[in-house]
């Protein structure tokens, strides 16, 4: 990770290597297993590390704040999430099987005792979160539909619990008709030119008072 990207995020040198060490575990078993775009592979730290970590620009959780990563890929973005937040729970979930368990393997080898990893689709759950992250590609209507029940009711941190997603290019179609969300534009914080059409969009829950 450049200098400019460590002092970005203040990292620890614990949290560095570690973060270090998942970017070498995801390379060896990339060549197995699809699990990040063979064309940006290249670009890890940036496009995928600093990108993860981008939601700690703007929001700060509190100790024992509970965060699902739905539909978690390759890790992304709860392993480095996880890592510069060691006293907030990450429960990293994926519908597809081969990609868990890599993942499961992962977070055992960086001894994660933060994130818990399971097979399921979200639609499954019985368990409650105080907020969603989701770094998929899934339109956030069809993740609204999935996630009905799936907030704690009582907020923990300064902001209210919600949805936090990565969404790229124009958002307005698919945010049409939401009645309140905020959008945080990467490339102020990090110029670099893969964050120009990048954004963070925190959907407060939309489900109060239904």
């Amino acid at each position: 990770m450049s200098l400019d990207l460590f002092q970005k995020f203040g990292l620890t040198k614990q949290q560095y290597n570690l973060l270090i060490h998942f970017e070498e575990l995801i390379f060896d078993w990339n060549k197995k297993i699809n699990l990040v775009s063979r064309k940006d592979i290249n670009n890890f730290q940036t496009n995928h590390i600093a990108h993860s970590l981008s939601t700690s620009l703007y929001f700060k959780f509190e100790s024992g704040t509970k965060v699902l990563d739905l539909g978690t890929g390759g890790g992304l973005p709860g392993i480095p999430l996880a890592i510069i937040f060691p006293h907030v729970d990450f429960h990293l979930i994926d519908k597809v099987r081969k990609k868990i368990t890599v993942v499961a393997d992962i977070v055992k080898k960086l001894k994660l005792k933060n994130v818990k990893t399971d097979w399921i689709n979200v639609n499954d759950l019985n368990r409650r979160y105080d907020f969603v992250i989701s770094r998929s590609v899934a339109s956030y209507h069809k993740i609204f539909n999935q996630c009905e029940n799936i907030f704690l009711s009582k907020n923990k941190n300064e902001f209210e619990n919600g949805f936090i997603l990565y969404k790229g290019g124009n958002i307005s179609d698919e945010f049409k008709g939401v009645a309140k969300y905020h959008t945080y534009e990467l490339f102020k914080e990090m110029n670099v030119d893969f964050f120009k059409e990048k954004k963070i969009v925190y959907v407060p829950n939309p489900y109060t008072g239904t």
